[in-house]
């Protein structure tokens, strides 16, 4: 059977569409369609049914990619690590959050670099878009908030994020302390507020999780980045939801403070991710392991 056909086979199978899977080969799409019939027409079975919007494997499908996926990309593997040993060092490409990747895994994988371990990082603010990266192949690991499906990608929880609704100390001096044990979001939603997205992923969450209800808020200032969230709300722009290991320090020295402290405060788990099989190269197990041993402390 023509390893070109199996390639391209999984890449359709991970990506769970024809176009997608042409973009991420640099191929055409009439290319791969014509791939995928030739591949169907020597096993004699459709591995695909096609739908509106992509393609859902069938039931042999399935059980192909998951026998041949692994051999692909140990072969892939092979062929990297020749390209690793004429350097002396071997490569892991880690996904994930900036904020999260940058402040915590990276440098809890730097000592690694003493061993031999060359790091390169991508950075996506979406869940989805880190592990259809990660299935593709162009990451060895990858760090989402969400713990994906199938039987492709493996995944462990990595730690417990926990959020604090922040802001200026000038804020909470103005709101006054019995005034958000009385009238809760009423008195908050007259602050402006920080956030990444206009949406306000990480308020929604909040208010949902504290209140039960949803925010009567717009952004004010909206900024992709928790780091400049975090910047702009110790300068006084309003209040914000961030994650705890990020503002640990600011609240430390007072540049911001904690609005609330609810009973049970709101979480989220960040998953790490592998492609199935691949634990079994050395490098991509020790970083893996290395990162879940220093989450312990997270």
């Amino acid at each position: 059977m023509d390893l070109t056909l199996l390639r391209t086979f999984v890449m359709v199978h991970r990506a769970g569409s024809f176009t997608r899977a042409a973009a991420l080969l640099g191929l055409s799409q009439p290319a791969v369609t014509s791939q995928i019939r030739t591949l169907e027409r020597q096993l004699g079975r459709p591995l695909f049914l096609r739908r509106a919007r992509g393609v859902t494997p069938t039931a042999i499908g399935d059980e192909l990619a998951h026998r041949a996926a692994p051999h692909l990309d140990a072969l892939v593997e092979i062929a990297e690590a020749e390209l690793d040993e004429e350097s002396g060092v071997r490569t892991l490409h880690l996904a994930g959050p900036p904020e999260f990747t940058s402040v915590r895994a990276l440098p809890a994988l730097t000592p690694l670099v003493a061993q031999g371990l060359a790091l390169r990082s991508s950075f996506f603010t979406g869940a989805e878009e880190a592990l259809e990266g990660l299935a593709a192949g162009h990451h060895d690991l990858a760090i989402a908030t969400a713990r994906p499906r199938g039987g492709l990608l493996a995944a462990t929880a990595l730690c417990d994020e926990e959020h604090v609704l922040v802001a200026a100390p000038r804020w909470a001096g103005r709101l006054g302390p019995g005034a958000l044990r009385h009238k809760g979001p009423v008195v908050l939603e007259q602050l402006p507020v920080v956030e990444v997205h206009e949406s306000l992923p990480l308020v929604s969450r909040y208010w949902a999780a504290v209140f039960e209800s949803r925010p009567a808020l717009a952004g004010t200032v909206v900024v992709p980045d928790l780091r400049a969230v975090l910047e702009c709300t110790a300068a006084g722009a309003g209040l914000a939801v961030l994650p705890r290991y990020l503002c640990e320090r600011a609240l430390e020295r007072g540049e911001v403070v904690a609005l609330l402290d609810p009973p049970v405060p709101p979480l989220r788990t960040y998953f790490l991710a592998v492609r199935t099989g691949t634990l079994s190269l050395p490098h991509i197990a020790r970083a893996h392991e290395w990162l879940l041993r220093a989450a312990a402390d997270w």
